[in-house]
């Protein structure tokens, strides 16, 4: 059977980018917590399949859920740094961003005990103008990287970079997220709104085709989506409803 990589970006639901002009950065504080129990939901279901995946943690949640983190590591699986704040990375510049990812991997690695040695930006903000995160990183003691989609996307994307796991001139490893290519037309699979949009056949397919050419899928999840009763966001409006 082949392999693939199983990814959990760990946020809460109103951390999410299509809500950022709804719930101002104040007011995360004042909302309510609904991670660890959705976190603590996904480990059961990983349990009763033995299977293991890499929670990208933000530093944020594990600063006020420290127990979360050491939950997650005591149950197999690697802890690594979603940043701290969830602010896409162009906007924070590159001492900041140095800052930040310095500080989550600081606090992850003494809350799970292990190494932390992967990073995944929020709404996968590595593209072109921001490239100079991986030199960062590579800074900051990361080796590797999951956050290039080698598509295009109106918020993130690099249509042309490659599709397969791969060494930087940064001296990083980059594990971009999975697309499949028809006609020329990247599409991206095995995520996010991506896995609960499209029809299962279609996911499937896609999958199966990177099998045949020896790829794993890189899937990746949010607790949050796993969340029937999370509370409805006001003023959202209907594309970002439908995206989140």
């Amino acid at each position: 059977m082949e392999s693939h990589v199983l990814s959990v970006d760990v946020e809460d639901w109103f951390q999410v980018e299509n809500y950022a002009h709804a719930i101002r950065r104040d007011e995360w504080p004042r909302c309510e917590l609904r991670v660890a129990d959705n976190v603590h939901r996904l480990l059961d279901l990983l349990a009763g399949t033995n299977a293991r995946g890499t929670f990208f943690v933000l530093g944020w949640v594990a600063e006020r859920l420290p127990e979360l983190v050491r939950d997650i590591a005591r149950a197999g699986h690697e802890i690594a740094s979603h940043g701290w704040s969830h602010t896409p990375i162009h906007t924070l510049g590159e001492a900041a961003f140095f800052d930040e990812v310095s500080r989550s991997r600081t606090l992850l690695e003494q809350l799970s005990g292990q190494p932390v040695i992967g990073y995944r930006a929020p709404t996968f903000s590595v593209t072109r103008r921001s490239l100079w995160a991986l030199r960062q990183l590579r800074r900051a003691g990361y080796r590797y990287d999951s956050s290039i989609f080698p598509v295009w996307h109106d918020r993130y994307g690099i249509p042309d970079a490659p599709t397969a796991i791969h060494r930087r001139a940064e001296g990083i490893w980059e594990v971009p997220l999975s697309v499949m290519e028809l006609g020329g037309v990247r599409l991206p699979v095995a995520g996010g709104g991506y896995l609960r949009l499209y029809p299962l056949w279609l996911t499937r397919w896609a999958v199966r085709r990177l099998e045949r050419i020896g790829r794993p899928a890189v899937f990746y999840v949010h607790p949050w989506e796993l969340d029937p009763d999370q509370p409805r966001v006001r003023g959202a409006g209907r594309l970002r409803t439908l995206r989140h």
